[in-house]
């Protein structure tokens, strides 16, 4: 199949004239009908044609003067027209251009470069006049007995874009095409984007004949193919069939990755079977497939809505000792639900046992246990928390931070809670006029003058004392109870 080209390049600009803006129409006429979306090109605003097209004209005579090469055209492409304005939209007609030239010959550089233009584009009325067009004019290197090496790279693209918007014949078709092309088998990784395409636009049963052709063309399924097939089944509610999938996954050889533990454990827990899920999740800690993140977030998540919190507490602690926690897991939503339910003691334990293994939680995390601790009126162990995160560069928000320092200051702990603020300085959390007055209020209670003053003079330094009036109430205070006492 060929595609028809222009001859010269007047005859393409006249092609282009239908793609270029036209003058708005007197008041008295009908505005021209729309052309059809996916076969019209983006015009261009408030250009005459004349202009635009002499404007063309002289942009391709500057740029692009025969005889260029492939090479040249390809330079052209990417460093000239794909960022010009106006002009870029016209890509393809160009390219058809440069085609009428007896002496130029696309080769798989240009071809490659305008099918991934049109696919990213989603302009698929042109993708499949390149792609026809490759196929009647093959790259030169395809002029001995070997197909060109980028025949599968070049189609894989287009087969992919098709299949990311549902256009899933079209993607067979361009697969039945492109195993006419290349030498030998198509590779597993083009099957794979064929029936993930069916998978993820439900029709499974399709994707399920595509991967039976793969079988019977002797091409061997890999993991990714087998992670495809099980979620397929998990998403028809099909569970049984994807652990027969499973099985003959390792009976062929191929070692399950985390996907497919994590497919699978979801859908065991989507069916209620909460142990089996579990099981799954110890046999990757035999087998060595390491945790992601989302095994985490789907054992915890599972288990929290069986409503069994503290299994879920022993199972993380558990994976924590044994060193299989996946860097990066955020567990506040946990820490927040044990809290809610009063499992004070067992989020503390939980958010130690983690810490301790190299899985620091993060500042909301903290933040959210110290004020479950604090509604507990235990302050030394919320101080506590609050202080192994500064040392651990972990910063809390101002408000947590000047509640816990107000405790400490309200347990006659002024001093302590002075070094906090110096800590928490250090790490990037600078005190507000909040934290001052707190502070100054607490060494005003203990009778400490001297220091109280230090804070006071700081202040006045920092611009927190809006007036005369209130730096002598803040002395005030001090002198007077240092007095009383």
């Amino acid at each position: 199949m060929s595609v028809k080209k222009p001859q010269t390049l007047t005859t393409t600009l006249n092609v282009l004239r239908h793609h270029l803006p036209t003058p708005s129409p007197p008041p008295h006429l009908p505005p021209p009908p729309t052309p059809p979306p996916e076969t019209s090109l983006t015009p261009l605003p408030t250009l005459p044609i004349s202009t635009t097209l002499t404007e063309l004209t002289n942009f391709l005579n500057n740029h692009l003067t025969p005889s260029f090469t492939s090479t040249q055209l390809l330079h052209f492409f990417k460093s000239k027209l794909h960022h010009h304005p106006k002009f870029t939209h016209l890509d393809f007609h160009i390219f058809n251009y440069a085609a009428s030239i007896d002496s130029f010959r696309h080769d798989h550089n240009t071809y490659e470069w305008i099918i991934r233009a049109l696919t990213i584009t989603h302009r698929f009325h042109y993708l499949k006049l390149a792609l026809d067009f490759m196929v009647a004019n093959p790259c030169p290197c395809a002029d001995g007995i070997f197909a060109c090496p980028r025949i599968e790279p070049i189609f894989r693209f287009a087969i992919n874009g098709y299949c990311s918007v549902g256009r899933l014949d079209d993607a067979v078709k361009m697969f039945d095409c492109m195993s006419r092309l290349i030498d030998g088998k198509a590779s597993v990784a083009l099957y794979n984007v064929v029936i993930h395409g069916f998978v993820k636009f439900r029709e499974f049963e399709k994707g399920l004949r595509f991967y039976e052709r793969m079988v019977k063309d002797r091409v061997r399924p890999d993991v990714v193919t087998f992670n495809v097939l099980i979620s397929g089944y998990c998403r028809n509610y099909r569970f049984d069939l994807a652990l027969g999938v499973f099985k003959e996954m390792k009976e062929k050889g191929c070692v399950p990755n985390v996907v497919s533990f994590n497919t699978l454990i979801k859908g065991f827990f989507r069916e209620r079977k909460i142990e089996e899920g579990v099981g799954m999740a110890y046999e990757m800690v035999e087998l060595g497939c390491e945790f992601s993140v989302v095994t985490c977030e789907i054992l915890v998540d599972g288990l929290c809505r069986e409503g069994r919190l503290l299994e879920a507490c022993d199972l993380l602690i558990d994976f924590s000792r044994k060193g299989v926690m996946p860097r990066g897991f955020e567990y506040y939503d946990f820490i927040d639900r044990l809290c809610g339910e009063g499992e004070m003691d067992r989020a503390r334990e939980v958010v130690n046992e983690l810490w301790g293994n190299g899985s620091a939680p993060s500042s909301i995390t903290c933040t959210t246990l110290i004020e479950g601790l604090r509604s507990l009126r235990r302050v030394e162990e919320a101080i506590e928390l609050l202080d192994r995160m500064l040392r651990d560069d972990i910063v809390p928000d101002s408000v947590t931070y000047n509640c816990v320092l107000q405790d400490m200051c309200g347990s006659g702990k002024t001093v302590l809670a002075n070094k906090l603020r110096l800590l928490a300085s250090r790490k990037g959390l600078h005190a507000d006029s909040v934290t001052y007055n707190i502070l100054v209020s607490g060494y005003t209670r203990e009778g400490r003058r001297k220091e109280g003053e230090t804070l006071v003079q700081e202040m006045l330094d920092k611009d927190f004392i809006p007036g005369i009036a209130t730096y002598n109430r803040l002395m005030a205070g001090l002198a007077k109870k240092t007095a009383h006492q």
